[in-house]
């Protein structure tokens, strides 16, 4: 069986991530025959490493025609989403996509239509739920390890934003860039995956005097199809540790995932204790790009596509833009798979 031929389009953390870290795992199945992005440095290192024919950003389109990839991974920011994927659909291209889908819900629609329309394989780099400590927190709310569940919170906590390590030039605007957008997200679709559907939003975000900034707090409240309810807490610049955290608050004790990846229970009126997760490596489908190779071979696996992409995006964008109404009801909104 040939190669995967895959195009590249972004090499920020994500995009170089996939050149470094995750393809010489599968060098046998796939290779990259083409990298996209401004930076002259970035795209010789790739090239290097992988022997791919180089391309500056503006010669995107080009680099689709002249190279025919199989799959496109869109890793670009947020608002060069849409028009890389309709590109890339146009031409009968498979398409892997950073998250968010989009730049807004308008374009998220868009996107899932053409992809559907496409036949093609579509997938958003949504990695979160099969992580082993959200894996293990899933089961642990399937067997009722707390009682019947209260309430949720939701800690989104920074004390700079954007952080040290992730200075460019977009991720503090409020057109494309913030917490909600870039960290929320996975939280967003981490909920719908374990907790059930989000059906009603009340959000309050807090921007700065600059229109051009993102914002700097947000206090909401997200409904689930059971009548739970996630509070929302998040801020920059006002602590001095981050915290990324989802406390489970149940009627014989709590639950927590703290900054990503710690899992903790204790039962009522005893402290917390840190757990292992006990998640075998065949129970979780990472990393996504493994899965997506598996599925352009024909064989099984499992990603999220762009109806999840979609319908986080629902909710991303109810968080964002709040709305006049107190509890806005999303369920109009969402798109369900065809049978």
């Amino acid at each position: 069986m040939s190669k995967i031929r895959i195009a590249v389009t972004g090499l920020g953390n994500m995009g170089e991530s996939l050149v470094y870290h995750w393809l010489p795992h599968y060098a046998e199945q796939a290779e990259v025959v083409a990298v996209c992005d401004a930076d002259r440095d970035k795209r010789s290192r790739a090239v290097a490493a992988t022997g791919a024919s180089e391309y500056e950003a503006a010669q995107y389109i080009q680099m689709l025609d002249e190279m025919k990839p199989d799959l496109v991974y869109i890793a670009v920011p947020p608002a060069f989403h849409y028009e890389a994927a309709v590109a890339a659909f146009e031409r009968g291209l498979a398409v892997f996509c950073e998250k968010p889908l989009a730049n807004s819900l308008e374009e998220a629609r868009t996107l899932l239509k053409c992809a559907e329309e496409s036949g093609k394989l579509h997938a958003v780099h949504f990695s979160f739920p099969q992580e082993p400590a959200v894996l293990q927190l899933g089961q642990w709310v399937n067997e009722g390890k707390v009682g019947d569940i209260r309430e949720l919170e939701l800690l989104l906590q920074f004390p700079q934003w954007p952080r040290a390590w992730q200075q460019n030039s977009w991720i503090a605007t409020r057109h494309q860039g913030g917490f909600i957008l870039e960290v929320g997200v996975h939280w967003i679709h981490m909920i719908q995956q374990v907790f059930g559907e989000i059906t009603h939003v009340q959000s309050h975000v807090t921007y700065p005097d600059d229109p051009q900034q993102c914002e700097r707090k947000v206090q909401a409240t997200l409904t689930l199809d059971s009548g739970l309810r996630v509070h929302l807490s998040g801020h920059s610049g006002v602590v001095e540790q981050e915290r990324v955290s989802l406390l489970v608050h149940g009627k014989q004790g709590d639950m927590a995932l703290e900054n990503w990846e710690q899992l903790y229970w204790n039962e009522v009126g005893q402290a917390p204790q840190r757990v292992e997760p006990a998640i075998l490596p065949e129970q979780s489908h990472l990393p996504v790009f493994g899965e997506i190779v598996k599925l352009l071979q024909g064989h099984s696996g499992q990603i999220y596509d762009f109806y999840d992409g979609y319908n986080a995006q629902v909710v991303l964008e109810a968080l964002r833009q709040p709305s006049a109404e107190s509890d806005v009801d999303v369920r109009p909104l969402y798109i369900r798979r065809k049978q």
